[in-house]
């Protein structure tokens, strides 16, 4: 069966082909596709048996491009046409029957003739415009959805294609999403990997996606990783657990605070991931140099998706971290985080800039990028007015305003938005699309809290996530 990520290779001109393969397929990639023509053959032969020895390692296919007496001599998995190439038949003649046999397909009428001729599996597109190809031929969403209801066999579509867009795809009908450059061309290929494969978590039932929180107790119940773990099970995913501090407070303040040792919550990260895995992983309150920087390092280690909630400050003013813990988040977790969500205060301390207007928390966003989060979503909260926040994108920018609520039932909404976001990315949703509908969570919990305790009360997650879900019903 073809689905999910399948990897097309480049030319490996910085000769790092190998490296950049493996990293993709620790990021999940299931198919890989060895493209390459201008090389002596014998060179070509020797890439392509690294190539099957590493895709075996990881349990991944690998299809030779139209060659396909190479693909019968390495014994690969099968082998990828071209409508200019020998027949699907000719290719069967000399592979077998029990290898794969894919071809590339512009329209319903070719996709209807390669299956026709014993196709496995066809590739459709480009369904984008694309730079990989000048003579790509751009078929769009439309005859992508057609081909989908046209065949019988696995469509796999390719061209242009970004998480965004390919979210798009396989709600058109695709099986497998074909990427080059969004992921041999990324400085990261195993996040740039990880995020186009969690895209194949749609729709499955629930739970849908693992989600790890490392953050503080709140001992109140509205933030912290209480707050967390009612977010991720409510929207409908599993959650797991690293606790960091534990915090005895309610809704009139924190009356004190004990940090877990480092070396146990590397003891608790290490228990849940060796077994359960992740999804994606949401980080809190650290507290301590030393848990920043192991955290950090697990991150990165095991090319995790981290949406990285900066708690630095406390509503009350006072700072979270102490000045090894402040240094070693600007220098190990920002590199490490997906996605980076910090509050303005926060965006103050990292950046030194004090963002008053929009155009403020796109240079801080874009200072927070240089010193390496991959996505920036600034929260716009401690502006007057409506509630924009800003999310940086790679080089894109985007506003998102919510409604402002007038009600001091605020408590743990960073947590909240944070693992909200976390969730959806492991529910196969796009960054974006992930946002917004935490955005959307969010605002719905303010909107529909109500008074518990004397003091600042919490967000509701239940009301939020039910009208959430209705919402998506309807």
């Amino acid at each position: 069966m073809i689905s999910g990520l399948y990897l097309i290779t480049d030319n490996n001109q910085d000769g790092m082909l190998l490296a950049k393969v493996e990293a993709a397929l620790t990021g999940g990639t299931t198919i890989v596709q060895y493209r390459a023509k201008a090389i002596r053959p014998d060179e070509r032969r020797q890439m392509a048996e690294s190539l099957k020895n590493l895709c075996h390692k990881y349990e991944a296919k690998l299809i030779i491009n139209d060659l396909p007496e190479l693909a019968h001599d390495i014994d690969a998995d099968g082998v990828h046409l071209g409508q200019d190439d020998m027949s699907a038949v000719q290719a069967r003649q000399i592979l077998g029957h029990n290898k794969l046999i894919g071809i590339s397909t512009h329209s319903v009428d070719e996709a209807l003739k390669a299956e026709a001729q014993g196709a496995d599996y066809i590739a459709i597109g480009s369904i984008f415009p694309t730079g990989s190809k000048d003579e790509a031929t751009l078929v769009g969403i439309r005859t992508l959805s057609m081909v989908r209801k046209a065949v019988r066999i696995p469509v796999v579509a390719i061209g242009g294609i970004t998480p965004e867009g390919a979210f798009e795809a396989l709600e058109a009908g695709a099986d497998a999403i074909a990427v080059i450059s969004g992921v041999m061309a990324d400085t990261d290929p195993a996040r740039a990997a990880k995020e186009y494969s969690l895209l194949f978590n749609r729709n499955r039932s629930a739970p849908n996606g693992k989600v790890l929180t490392v953050a503080g107790s709140d001992s109140s119940g509205g933030a912290g990783i209480q707050a967390d773990i009612k977010t991720i099970t409510l929207l409908g995913s599993y959650a797991s657990s690293v606790l960091t501090a534990l915090t005895a407070q309610n809704t009139l303040g924190v009356n004190d605070t004990y940090m877990v040792h480092t070396d146990f919550v590397i003891k608790q990260l290490e228990a849940v991931l060796d077994d359960i895995g992740a999804d994606t992983i949401k980080t809190g309150m650290l507290s301590w140099g030393g848990i920043v920087s192991r955290v950090a390092k697990t991150i990165e280690e095991r090319s995790l998706l981290a949406v990285v909630d900066p708690v630095m400050i406390a509503k009350g003013g006072e700072s979270l971290l102490d000045k090894e813990a402040h240094d070693s988040l600007i220098s190990r977790l920002l590199p490490q985080s997906y996605l980076l969500t910090p509050n303005l205060p926060e965006v103050e301390v990292m950046t030194g800039i004090e963002p008053r207007t929009i155009e403020e928390m796109i240079e801080a966003g874009r200072s927070l990028q240089e010193l390496g989060a991959r996505n920036v979503l600034i929260k716009g909260g401690h502006l007057n007015g409506d509630a924009t926040d800003v999310l940086l994108m790679g080089d894109d920018e985007h506003q998102l305003t919510s409604q402002r609520f007038d009600t001091i039932n605020t408590h743990g909404t960073g947590c909240t938005l944070s693992a909200a976001i976390a969730t959806f990315l492991a529910q196969g949703y796009p960054l974006k699309h992930a946002v917004e509908r935490g955005k959307r969570f969010v605002s719905l919990a303010i909107e529909k809290s109500v008074q518990i305790g004397r003091g600042q009360g919490p967000v509701n997650h239940i009301q939020a996530a039910m009208q959430l879900l209705h919402e998506q019903i309807i």
